[in-house]
């Protein structure tokens, strides 16, 4: 395939994947994985794949362009929160990424060693499919800035997924650390830089880029504001000033990002052009996203002849056990009724994410086992977009009308109770 018949074929599977699914419903999520399942198809049709489709000869290209994505979702994410306090809201967010989390590691690694992956591998595949993803779950996280109406599942697991992709980051290091040995003195230079240090350094730089970055674009100067603008590419600056800025001095990136948009929409929490800068960014976002799905699809049809059951077992247990138990358990006090907890639980969706930091570690060291990594990466991306993009419209439509049910019986009570003030 050459490079101009890769463009034409990638604007028009772009264009049926968020065109086919109006005949159906309302809602897009279906365009995540009919993009997957056009890749898959384009693969199956060549001769010989390209460069480009082949992650485990080629990781840079993939590594590039997740690593892109991602930081562009994670900043838009945090800027997308309305409302972030009273500080109890966060009591989702906190347990899942304290337990879950940490259990879906474990859990991961110890199917990853029972079909016979080296220990340091399965322990990367465990952090490399631990963290929930800021792109491909749109369908389930809050609107854009200033829509409010943040339900509590829609809050967890969007800031879930803005933080986890940083959180994650010490175990792949943990990861590739363990694939040379590790001993004590080992471990505790691992926590007290990959785990303490480039947390704290990451979480600073966002608080500070975010916070001077507002100044600029809000309050200085007084009388001539970079926000009467209307320019969304302030949004890319601020992702690039906040990535640049922590990586530079070895904090987390994905961190800062999330944490700086946070931060940044603090300043001035209800002005417009926060509307502005969403939309741009969203943009950036789904053009990205979508290139790299088709390359998803197309990778998994290049390596379709290579995947086995021990691959689609993975996947399958990550989706529909070990996550859903784990964000179950983790629930546990935290106040959901049965039905949110469920879909709190279960929409742990897994995508780009995953991706940047598999081609990462193969970027960074050898690992034992890649190929197979790869193609249960490549696997769970693909079915959790199926499972979690055709499901997730139906759950949270309950869920709203849960609510306002709710909200309505709350109503009632109230005015059968006034006669009696």
């Amino acid at each position: 395939m050459s490079y101009h018949e890769f463009l034409l074929f990638a604007g028009l599977a772009i264009c049926v994947a968020f065109w086919l699914p109006r005949f159906v419903s309302g809602r897009e999520p279906a365009a995540s994985a009919l993009l997957i399942a056009a890749g898959f198809a384009c693969a199956l049709a060549l001769p010989d794949s390209p460069p480009l489709f082949d992650p485990i000869a080629e990781p840079r290209w993939w590594e590039t362009l997740s690593e892109m994505t991602v930081i562009v979702a994670l900043f838009a994410t945090g800027m997308r929160l309305d409302v972030v306090r009273p500080f109890s809201r966060w009591r989702v967010t906190w347990r899942l990424l304290a337990v879950a989390m940490p259990v879906t590691i474990a859990a991961v690694v110890l199917i990853g060693t029972a079909v016979g992956l080296p220990l340091a591998s399965a322990l990367l595949l465990g952090a490399v499919l631990a963290p929930t993803d800021p792109v491909l779950a749109g369908d389930v996280q809050v609107g854009p800035p200033t829509e409010g109406g943040e339900h509590p599942v829609r809050f967890g697991l969007t800031t879930e997924a803005g933080l986890n992709d940083g959180l994650a980051f010490p175990f792949v290091y943990l990861a590739i650390a363990a694939l040379g040995g590790l001993g004590a003195a080992d471990m505790m230079q691992w926590f007290a830089y990959d785990v303490v240090y480039r947390i704290v350094v990451g979480t600073v730089t966002g608080i500070a880029v975010g916070w001077l970055l507002a100044q600029v674009v809000f309050r200085r100067p007084t009388k001539n504001v970079l926000a009467e603008t209307g320019s969304g590419v302030l949004a890319l600056a601020g992702v690039l000033v906040c990535y640049g800025a922590a990586e530079l001095i070895h904090g987390y990136g994905f961190i800062a990002c999330f944490v700086g948009g946070l931060v940044f929409r603090r300043v001035e929490a209800q002005h417009s052009f926060h509307g502005d800068l969403h939309l741009f960014n969203l943009a950036i976002e789904h053009a990205l996203t979508a290139v790299l799905l088709l390359m998803t699809g197309a990778a998994l049809g290049a390596y379709i002849g290579w995947v086995e059951w021990q691959h689609v077992a993975i996947a399958a247990a990550l989706i529909f056990v070990i996550r859903p138990v784990s964000g179950w358990f983790s629930l546990a006090g935290a106040g959901l009724p049965h039905r949110e907890r469920f879909v709190t639980a279960a929409f742990g969706v897994r995508g780009i994410g995953s991706i940047y930091y598999l081609a990462f570690a193969a970027g960074t060291a050898s690992v034992p086992g890649l190929t197979d990594l790869w193609l249960t990466v490549l696997v769970t991306i693909a079915m959790s977009a199926l499972v979690h993009g055709l499901s997730a419209g139906a759950a949270l439509s309950g869920i709203r009308a849960d609510s306002e049910s709710e909200q309505k019986d709350s109503a009632e009570s109230g005015e059968l109770a006034e006669p009696a003030n």
